[in-house]
């Protein structure tokens, strides 16, 4: 009887294993399902066929999986070299050593640009043999809106690194580093554009920034044996761009007697000193991998402009971004999309339209295909999933787009099963309360599901 008892409980589940439909039925009755909801859907692409599917239609928050919809959008409506372009020009007339006139740097939503790529116009500046500046340094910012947030962003995300404002000229991320050990306090870049307040004789230790009054003026608050660095958002980052620029000439004995303006003024009676190119190859990995939130903003605002033209708003990226729901075959109209990053709340699609949309990628051109594959954070190896899946079967073998906000976690991409073949998936969380590492969880396992299967 014993040997019977083995045979019915450990041999036959061998032979018949549960098939993913039966493992995830039966995962899905956890309590925790009672009062959160998920919605998930599995498809084979290797077999053309879905292999699991549950409450797909419905609509949810995509998190910072709307930015797989974003980039997907991006390779398809502008391309991999499509250059988001940063230019100084100068007006007036060059004589000797000084320029009389205005230098003007014209912004073209760059996300990445940093301190360090302002060298190779300082290095132009020198070789025009220019010193003195008897004019002003001008900001034309004519290339998007004056709307520094995404519609529906949240007050009380300020002053994260996580929502920046958003400008046609960017810098740092539109943050700065503020280091701080015992106290003593450092910033990068080194400038004056923020103010510092530090309060040493307080209990415990914070760096903040003075958000409530909307100031540029970073606060910390005691000291701290170790060293602590903590990334601040600023307001006003076209400014911010311009100071930090100013400063750079001035280290380096290029003078500018004038003051820092911001315009919307036409550059064409100036002449082009130099131009910074950087592509939308470059530039997608880093909304993926990073879950970049101002990258993925800026491409939206990219596609705004290239098709309907300067300035360019949210709205106008939107638009651009419905012609591909209905290359889906979805309607758009179906959906609610509001920014590029996900940051939004009001952002609502369902898993049928990411896995509609993670299809319609895998038969784009291999070049495109591979590119937007790769940049997904792969699991337990890089990214956004550095840190998840480790040591499982699933190591290496996921390529997936995660999200995040206040009761919401989602994971959606690629992946490849034990036999090799190409799976795509996208499960939704959402409504549940406390940290998200156990909806996190909850996905690790499916993925695991899904691999064995």
């Amino acid at each position: 009887m014993k040997n019977l008892l083995i045979y019915f409980f450990i041999i036959i589940p061998l032979i018949h294993p549960q098939s993913l439909t039966e493992e995830l039925k039966l995962f899905f009755k956890k309590d925790i399902f009672d009062t959160t909801i998920v919605a998930i859907q599995v498809d084979n692409l290797s077999k053309g066929k879905t292999l699991f599917k549950k409450n797909e239609k419905l609509l949810l928050h995509p998190a910072s999986n709307m930015k797989l919809i974003t980039t997907a959008a991006s390779l398809i409506f502008l391309g991999e070299d499509y250059p988001l372009t940063t230019k100084l020009f100068y007006q007036g007339e060059i004589l000797n050593d000084t320029l009389f006139g205005n230098l003007i740097f014209a912004g073209g939503c760059d996300p990445d640009f940093s301190t360090n790529d302002f060298y190779p116009f300082l290095n132009e500046l020198r070789n025009l043999g220019i010193k003195h500046i008897r004019g002003n340094l001008i900001g034309d910012i004519s290339f998007k809106d004056k709307m520094y947030w995404g519609k529906g962003w949240m007050w009380d995300d300020d002053p994260s690194s996580d929502a920046p404002r958003l400008a046609a000229l960017n810098l740092n991320d539109n943050c700065v580093m503020v280091n701080v050990l015992n106290d003593r306090y450092s910033l990068e870049p080194k400038t004056n554009f923020v103010d510092i307040i530090h309060i040493t004789d307080y209990d415990s230790f914070l760096i903040d920034r003075n958000w409530l009054e909307n100031k540029n003026e970073i606060i910390i608050k005691g000291k701290t044996k170790y060293l602590s660095s903590n990334q601040i958002n600023i307001i006003n980052p076209d400014l911010y761009f311009l100071t930090v620029f100013r400063e750079i000439l001035d280290s380096n004995d290029i003078k500018i007697s004038g003051t820092i303006e911001l315009s919307e003024l036409s550059t064409n009676n100036s002449k082009l000193i130099y131009q910074f190119e950087r592509k939308i190859k470059e530039i997608i990995p880093n909304v993926n991998k990073n879950s970049d939130n101002l990258s993925a903003e800026m491409l939206l605002f990219a596609l705004g402009e290239k098709y309907f033209g300067k300035p360019t708003t949210s709205q106008k990226g939107i638009d651009v971004i419905k012609f591909l729901l209905d290359s889906l075959n979805l309607k758009h109209k179906n959906y609610r999309i509001v920014d590029g990053s996900g940051v939004s709340h009001y952002n609502l699609v369902s898993v049928e339209l990411i896995i509609r949309l993670l299809k319609y990628m895998y038969r784009q051109p291999k070049e495109i295909f591979e590119m937007f594959l790769n940049s997904l954070p792969i699991s337990g190896i890089d990214g956004t999933l550095k840190n998840r899946m480790k040591n499982d079967l699933t190591f290496s073998k996921v390529f997936a787009k995660t999200g995040t906000l206040s009761g919401v976690s989602c994971l959606s991409g690629y992946m490849k099963n034990k036999n090799d073949e190409l799976i795509a998936f996208s499960i939704f969380i959402q409504n549940f309360t406390n940290s998200s590492k156990k909806a996190r969880d909850i996905q690790d396992d499916i993925c695991r599901m899904i691999y064995l299967n």
